[in-house]
């Protein structure tokens, strides 16, 4: 049941995502149970390092400047302020800062050079980092392993079938290949996807089946529900029910079972008992803010305060920094 396995087909992966909601819920708590201890829960932290004025026609994104949205463009932060926004973050409990850039891609200047430092001083606090620059060569990757960083971020969205209808600036796999560059490097995957797009259940398994197809699995699968920015083509998108969040959860944790998974955008608009069901699934990290901001103001988030209390609820303790699947730590003091 919790073998580890790349190559799932679509019609295994369909079978497992099309199980009776209980029984998957159920199978998939076993496996997480069998891989991760599962009272541990990491807390992230997103920082938008760049701001807006992206050239990508990705449709959900505020931060494109193809649409018309409240985002306002903004210069990069300075090294320092970074600094001071992570050891705030870190005294709250959080064990991951993810470092985001508004680019397509990364270029070798002065801005690169500034988030290598970036990366150094926060990783010198003592928690992870995590980076999510658009594409990336294997040297550039390389440069950022040299740098410190854990883990790259490169999400492929969605199925290979429907990409092209969410975004046209670049390739399906031009994704994969910025994956299998990091993948070069000692740097952990963390990539994942967005439901809520227009999808159909078959993109979603496709996308699914994309990622449990990794060699090795991603050490990190976000799982993001789609937050409708105003101004984007997709604002007026139906809304995704937790029921499906839950089920691509579960999925993912049978299908990958000791990556962390990760419940990501979407979760500011959950209960205290859907955010249970998505642990109980399988989600072993979320994201968290001081600000109830998760990139930009256009994705809400939890703050500190309330995950804390959400995990004083369920009994949940915050997971410490660079703690590997399968192993029993102890709690994080904050």
């Amino acid at each position: 049941m919790y073998e580890v396995r790349h190559d799932r087909t679509r019609e295994e992966v369909a079978e497992i995502y099309h199980t009776p909601l209980m029984d998957l819920l159920h199978r998939a708590a076993e496996t997480h149970r069998a891989n991760h201890d599962p009272a541990m829960v990491q807390v992230c932290k997103l920082i938008s390092v760049k701001t807006g004025a992206c050239p990508e026609d990705c449709k959900y994104c505020s931060q494109s400047s193809r649409y018309s949205t409240d985002i306002t463009p903004t210069k990069m932060m300075d090294v320092q302020d970074v600094v001071e926004t992570a050891t705030r973050a870190k005294a709250a409990g959080v064990t991951r800062v993810c470092l985001g850039a508004a680019w397509r891609q990364v270029k070798d200047n002065g801005q690169f050079d500034q988030v290598l430092d970036m990366v150094r001083q926060v990783t010198d606090l003592g928690v992870e980092v995590c980076c999510t620059l658009g594409m990336l060569t294997p040297e550039q990757a390389q440069k950022l392993e040299d740098a410190g960083l854990e883990a790259y971020n490169h999400n492929v969205d969605t199925s290979n079938e429907y990409y092209e209808q969410i975004i046209t600036t670049r390739k399906y796999a031009d994704r994969l290949q910025t994956i299998a560059n990091v993948r070069e490097t000692k740097v952990t995957v963390c990539t994942g996807g967005i439901i809520g797009l227009g999808e159909t259940h078959d993109d979603r398994i496709s996308m699914l089946q994309t990622l449990a197809s990794l060699t090795p699995h991603p050490e990190s699968v976000p799982i993001n529900v789609l937050s409708k920015v105003p101004g984007t083509p997709l604002e007026n998108a139906e809304d995704v029910s937790v029921f499906d969040t839950v089920r691509m959860i579960a999925t993912a944790r049978i299908l990958m079972p000791k990556s962390v998974v990760r419940l990501s955008a979407g979760r500011a608009k959950m209960s205290a008992s859907d955010q249970a069901l998505c642990f109980m699934a399988g989600a072993n990290s979320i994201f968290s803010s001081e600000e109830k901001i998760m990139l930009t103001k256009a994705v809400p988030s939890q703050s500190y305060d309330q995950d804390k209390a959400l995990f004083a609820q369920l009994g949940l303790k915050m997971r410490p920094p660079f703690q590997r699947a399968g192993v029993v730590a102890e709690e994080v003091a904050v």
